[in-house]
């Protein structure tokens, strides 16, 4: 019998020091995960960026390749703070549920914060200010917002243009995509398309004199990359790598580059605040 006893509690030494061995194992392991891994993201060191195809000159794929201001800063924030950027196509409306459920890290597509987004997703610090455009067909006698009751008003769905609408009692249609938008127009088939304003110039551009801009106004919010709700470590990395690029001159090089000519307003300050973005050099 006093051996039986010995033995059981020799039995259960053993054991608990068995599991004292593995959850130490564990735990190491989630330590190096971590250094890997600090940001959480679907594949160490590579930020998986949910974007769009269609809406230049802020996101759009030229050549094969996802490019615009958008998706270039993000690229150049990334590189600041040691990682790369993989893109992938999407549509808005499920952008940012899509960010908060995993499929991806990031969000890149001229996002106006507002309240009821942030109930879905987390921003970064604006980098971006943005103005509404006001698409019709040629030949409309349209010439501002608030000659909108009544009219057939497109609206790409989930987008802060969508919201205006909505608050403005007009009724919009809804559709999933920017071309989607300015083939109503083509077609006649829509009185107005509410955009941001330098898709909407774009848009006019290419139409091929079948669409003009109406009108323009400021959209009261900025613009940023947002990333899942409590990831606090990516959207401190992206705010400190926005900082470094609008101190560097990139934000301003690539300003200049995507919107030529567009003015900044006095009041609107990129990132944190507190770096100041160089002037435009004469050349750009």
């Amino acid at each position: 019998m006093r051996f039986r006893t010995v033995l059981t509690r020799a039995v259960a030494v053993g054991a608990a020091a068995l599991l004292a061995v593995t959850a130490l194992t564990a735990c190491g392991g989630d330590d190096t995960d971590a250094a890997d891994n600090p940001y959480g993201l679907l594949q160490p060191g590579v930020i998986r960026a949910g974007t769009l195809t269609d809406a230049p000159p802020n996101v759009f794929l030229k050549d094969g390749k996802f490019t615009g201001f958008d998706n270039e800063l993000l690229r150049a924030v990334a590189g600041k703070v040691g990682l790369k950027v993989e893109f992938v196509g999407t549509d808005f409306s499920a952008l940012l549920s899509q960010v908060n459920s995993g499929k991806f890290d990031v969000g890149s597509s001229s996002i106006t914060i507002t309240e009821a987004r942030k109930k879905t997703v987390d921003f970064g610090n604006g980098y971006d200010f943005g103005y509404f455009g006001l698409d019709v067909p040629a030949g409309s006698a349209l010439t501002g917002f608030d000659q909108l009751a009544g009219k057939r008003v497109v609206v790409v769905q989930g987008t802060v243009q969508d919201d205006y609408a909505t608050r403005q009692n007009l009724d919009p249609v809804r559709v999933p995509d920017y071309n989607s938008a300015i083939n109503q127009l083509k077609a006649g088939t829509a009185d107005a398309w509410i955009a941001p304003a330098e898709i909407g110039d774009k848009s006019a551009a290419d139409s091929n004199g079948k669409i003009k801009v109406a009108a323009k106004q400021l959209s009261p919010t900025p613009t940023a990359f947002a990333v899942a709700k409590g990831n606090d470590k990516l959207r401190e990395a992206l705010n400190k790598g926005l900082d470094e690029v609008i101190a560097d001159g990139t934000w301003t090089r690539l300003q200049a580059e995507y919107y030529p000519g567009r003015p900044v307003p006095a009041d609107f300050k990129p990132g944190s605040g507190s770096v100041a973005a160089p002037a435009p050099s004469a050349a750009s």
